[in-house]
């Protein structure tokens, strides 16, 4: 049993390392400014095919979010079909001339007027996604439907509209302000906590960083995205839980009390108060005090096929810099 445990602490370990290089090169990327570029290129495609640009600017960023995890690279448009998808099976010399592709019954489009259908060309690609986004109609539930034919998973459904939503709502997709999930001007304590050992509920890590502070303390949203959870957990007691443009789920545990306004499904931006510092867990609803007030703060990745736990430590730290750098100025 405490073979299996260690075991199970080491490949934790493993994954934590992998992961924290994916997300701090997300980070990186927003420093190459593709933005204009890309939003001028969703719009066009918007333009021709009447897909609405923040389905397709969701899709895009989505999978630019898998794919980083994979190539470490930000091409100006991340969204892959498989080679057989695009030219049609039977097409094996993948000629993208659009009447090969027509007859064998691929899926790529000619997105710049050019006859062919190139799946590394970006208008190519975009025509491409707007035409399986609406294959089934244009309104929300439509495009839905679309999603679900094309990935056959419920998150990466929930993901995409949840982006579409986010970029709708702020009519932008360059979104890269942050903030410190506790108010800087209170007092709070933190340190690196992510994979110690925990005896309630069984063994298992700690899957966060527990920032302690007074009760009452405002916990705020650290990122643009989608509440996706809210209500008691036998371990986080009243939690919250945010959905980011960068697949990452962002998990508040332990708290007082909620912000009464942020509901399921609402929009959150960095900064906006989401509740409060408390101690909240570890018991059924309304169990408290059974350890001091803190924030647990998780961040979960989903790489398009699984979810698993990275330590936020690194990103608070660099949260909390931009945090008083702003209150500085």
């Amino acid at each position: 049993m405490q073979l299996t445990y260690r075991l199970l602490c080491v490949l934790s370990i493993l994954l934590i390392v992998i992961n924290s290089f994916t997300y701090l090169h997300i980070l990186a990327a927003e420093k190459e400014n593709k933005y204009p570029e890309r939003f001028a290129l969703y719009k066009k495609t918007e333009a021709i095919s009447l897909v609405p640009w923040y389905y397709l600017a969701a899709m895009d960023q989505y999978e630019r979010n898998i794919d980083l995890a994979k190539s470490r690279e930000d091409p100006l448009v991340s969204i892959n079909f498989p080679k057989e998808l695009w030219y049609g099976l039977g097409n094996s010399q993948q000629i993208n001339n659009i009447e090969y592709i027509e007859l064998f019954n691929g899926i790529g489009k000619d997105g710049n007027g050019d006859g062919k259908a190139d799946p590394n060309n970006p208008e190519d690609i975009l025509y491409t996604t707007a035409i399986l986004l609406k294959k089934n109609g244009l309104s929300d539930e439509d495009i839905k439907i679309s999603l679900w034919d094309h990935y056959k998973r419920d998150l990466s459904v929930k993901t995409i509209t949840n982006n579409a939503k986010v970029f709708k709502h702020f009519q932008s997709i360059e979104l890269k302000d942050r903030d410190f999930p506790v108010a800087i001007d209170h007092n709070y304590t933190y340190r690196s906590t992510w994979g110690a050992g925990r005896g309630f509920g069984g063994r298992r890590i700690h899957e966060g960083t527990d920032i302690f502070a007074n009760y009452g303390t405002p916990v705020k949203s650290t990122t643009y995205g989608v509440v996706e959870l809210k209500g008691w957990n036998l371990y986080g007691g009243w939690r919250i839980g945010i959905r980011d443009i960068f697949n990452i789920y962002h998990y508040y545990a332990h708290l007082n009390g909620y912000n009464d306004e942020i509901q399921v499904g609402d929009i959150v931006k960095p900064g906006d108060v989401l509740g409060s510092v408390g101690s909240s867990g570890y018991g059924p609803p309304g169990t408290s005090g059974k350890f001091p007030p803190h924030l647990h703060y998780g961040m979960y990745q989903d790489n398009g096929r699984n979810e698993w736990s990275f330590d936020p430590y690194p990103y608070l730290k660099r949260w909390e810099r931009m945090s008083l750098d702003k209150k500085s100025n």
